[in-house]
């Protein structure tokens, strides 16, 4: 088997663009993976083509030989969006193994530990704030509003959310990003009462809405230094999170507010290949590992489960992409034995199901795990073609 040919296909998603990966083989079997520009990845297709070009003709089925000769390619600019590139390709050609093979991906990987995977609907709320027209639902203007999100989360079965900070201004919530650049308040990041009384207005406004037995997740990003995370770490307490997540690249300040906060912490889900990891286990600086399983690739991302076991951390995949990401990190979460749960973005633009040949199926807050071969599902190239990207 071969490698005769690797595309790059696009399409719009609304506020952002899904990309695919594509390796065709010269016996007809075709591996996808999925992948994103966004977030610091703007020009990541142009460094898969580059990685690409010297893969025309190798066996696909030979993963990590193709992976460590990418890794040691790109060895001078090491990780980042280099090792993204390599993910994309990596998680790809796993899908042909598979494939050949006749079995889902995780059976090559010493089968699955669970067929169901517990999820949580991530960025609940927050999508709504920001593109409430797109998803053709009503706007977000008071915590009432976010409230009954919650209602609707819990009717519909799922037993944990996460959101993010929404503050309101007066007539209505707004989104609060300036980690990312994108709302007032960088690059000092500091936090006031104003910001901390949203905290609370916009947990407690879930937990009124979704009940007491729903599992919350906060998300505040890179939105502050240690000083605003440890005030955020105390504001939530009367909340009963399942887990405050916070990014940083200082894994002894994520320690120290660790040690300060009622609540688990989670973090890590921007770091790739186990050396960026290591740090902040030696640290225990972090109850849940988040790792990102498009980022870091498939292969690397067990290995990094793996490593987080004897320091007693459980993972969970970092998963705000398509379809198609969903399923590999499902398969992610049925292989690792020390999985927490898993993260998935219910709300999104009308047309993602026609992008892939199987979506995800749910059951009572649940991921039913695919038994199909590869990833369980496949790119939808009429679905995708009928949604170019705009721009």
């Amino acid at each position: 088997m071969k490698i005769e040919k690797i595309e790059d296909l696009h399409c719009d998603a609304g506020w952002r663009t899904f990309s695919f990966l594509k390796i065709s083989t010269a016996d007809g079997v075709v591996g996808w993976s999925e992948y994103t520009e966004a977030d610091g990845s703007r020009g990541l297709t142009a460094i898969i083509r580059g990685l690409a070009e010297g893969l025309i003709g190798e066996d696909p089925r030979r993963v990590q030989r193709i992976t460590s000769l990418l890794q040691n390619k790109t060895i001078q600019a090491v990780g980042g969006i280099n090792q993204r590139a390599i993910a994309a390709i990596e998680n790809a050609l796993l899908d042909i193994k598979a494939k050949a093979l006749g079995v889902p991906v995780y059976d090559m990987l010493g089968g699955a530990v669970r067929e169901r995977i517990p999820v949580y609907w991530s960025h609940c709320g927050t999508y709504r704030v920001r593109n409430h027209a797109l998803l053709g639902v009503p706007e977000l203007r008071t915590y009432d509003d976010l409230a009954r999100v919650g209602e609707e989360v819990k009717r519909r079965g799922f037993k944990a959310l996460k959101t993010n900070i929404l503050p309101s201004d007066g007539e209505r919530l707004v989104s609060f990003a300036p980690g990312f650049g994108r709302t007032p308040g960088h690059p000092g990041l500091n936090i006031d009462r104003g910001i901390l009384d949203a905290v609370r207005s916009t947990l407690r406004a879930f937990r009124d809405g979704a009940g007491p037995e729903m599992g919350l997740h906060l998300d505040i990003n890179y939105h502050f230094k240690t000083e605003g995370n440890l005030k955020v770490a105390k504001a939530v307490e009367p909340f009963d999170l399942d887990w405050l997540e916070i990014d940083t690249w200082d894994a002894e300040s994520l320690a120290v507010i660790r040690r300060a906060a009622t609540c688990s912490i989670a973090s890590c889900e921007s770091l790739t290949h186990r050396r960026d990891f290591r740090p902040f286990f030696d640290a225990y600086a972090m109850d849940v590992a988040i790792v990102d399983v498009i980022w870091n690739g498939f292969l690397e991302s067990l290995k990094i489960a793996a490593m987080a076991e004897p320091y007693e951390v459980n993972v969970a995949p970092h998963n705000y992409y398509g379809h198609l990401c969903s399923m590999i990190g499902a398969h992610f979460c049925a292989a690792v034995p020390n999985f927490r749960v898993m993260e998935i973005d219910i709300d999104s633009v009308p047309w993602r199901d026609e992008l892939v040949t199987h979506p995800p199926e749910f059951e009572n807050g649940e991921l039913i795990l695919p038994t199909r071969p590869g990833w369980g599902t496949d790119i939808n190239e009429a679905g995708v073609r009928a949604h170019p990207v705009k721009g």
